[in-house]
C-alpha cells in the first residue's frame, strides 16, 4: 500500500532564472523508497528537465550528495518513510549550482589535488613491487581511508562559507591520511601544505563535517592531527603518526 509525500524541490536554472524558487511534487510511496527514488519518479512523470546527480543508488560513488530536511545526506541512503510528509530538498551549498540540484564540484576537485592525495614513498621501489604494512598500521588508518569524496562535509563545513580559498574537511583529512601511511615519507611537505591561512588551523572545530559523513569517518579528528603535527614542527618535535 502506498501513500503520499509531498516534495518540495529547489530548482534554478542561472541560463534563465533570475532567482530560485521551489517546485512542490506530490509521490506516491511504497516501502523501501529513498528520496533520490523520489526524485527519479519526479523527473520521469513530472519534470523530465529536473537536473541531480546520481549514480551507483548504494552509498558507495557520493554524487547524489545534497541538503535533505535539514541535514546534508546521501539520496540513497535517506528512505522517505523516516522523514515527515514534507521532504524538502536543496543543493549543496558553498558551491555555485549549474541547474536545480546540481552544483559544480571544481572548487572542491581544485583543492583535494592541492594537497597531493597520493603516495609520495621517497625511495624506489622495492623489488618485490610491494610497499609492506603492518595490520596496526593500516588500521591508523581506519578514520579517513573510506572517505567515498561527496563532498558532504564541504557542504556542511561554515568555514568554507565565507573562506573560498579554505581547504575544507575532505581535502584536509585526505592529506592525513596519507600523512599518517607508514609508507609516505613526506611528512614535511604534506604539513606544509596545509600550514597556510587557509589550512588546518582554519579549522574551527564545529564538528559539522563529523556529524555528516556518510561512513561515520572523523574529518575534525584528522585535521586536530594534522594541527598537533603543525605545532610539533615548529617546535621541533618529532613528527607523531598515531591514529586519530
Amino acid at each position: 500500500m502506498s501513500s503520499i509525500k509531498k516534495f518540495k524541490v529547489f530548482r534554478f536554472d542561472p541560463e534563465k532564472d533570475k532567482s530560485y524558487h521551489f517546485a512542490e511534487y506530490e509521490v506516491p510511496v511504497v516501502a523501501g523508497m529513498t528520496v533520490l527514488d523520489g526524485l527519479n519518479y519526479i523527473q520521469e512523470k513530472f519534470d523530465g528537465n529536473l537536473a541531480y546527480r546520481s549514480s551507483c543508488r548504494e552509498g558507495v560513488c557520493g554524487s547524489c550528495a545534497m541538503h535533505i530536511n535539514g541535514k546534508y545526506r546521501l539520496a540513497c541512503e535517506v528512505q522517505l518513510a523516516e522523514l515527515g510528509g514534507l521532504v524538502t530538498i536543496r543543493p549543496m551549498a558553498h558551491l555555485d549550482i549549474i541547474k536545480d540540484l546540481y552544483v559544480d564540484m571544481t572548487p572542491f576537485w581544485q583543492k583535494y589535488k592541492a594537497v597531493k592525495p597520493y603516495l609520495i614513498p621517497g625511495d624506489p621501489d622495492p623489488q618485490s613491487g610491494e610497499r609492506i604494512q603492518t595490520q596496526d598500521e593500516r588500521k591508523n588508518l581506519d578514520k579517513v581511508v573510506d572517505c567515498i569524496l561527496c563532498g558532504l562535509c564541504y557542504a556542511s563545513c561554515a568555514v568554507n562559507g565565507y573562506d573560498e580559498k579554505y581547504l575544507g574537511p575532505a581535502a584536509l583529512a585526505k592529506a592525513n591520511r596519507f600523512f599518517m601511511d607508514s609508507r609516505d615519507k613526506a611528512d614535511e611537505e604534506r604539513l606544509s601544505l596545509v600550514a597556510g591561512e587557509h589550512g588546518a588551523m582554519r579549522c574551527h572545530t564545529m564538528f559539522n563535517c563529523q556529524e555528516v559523513c556518510p561512513k561515520e569517518l572523523d574529518p575534525t579528528a584528522n585535521i586536530a592531527n594534522l594541527k598537533r603535527n603543525l605545532v610539533a614542527s615548529q617546535m621541533s618535535v618529532k613528527f607523531t603518526k598515531k591514529g586519530v
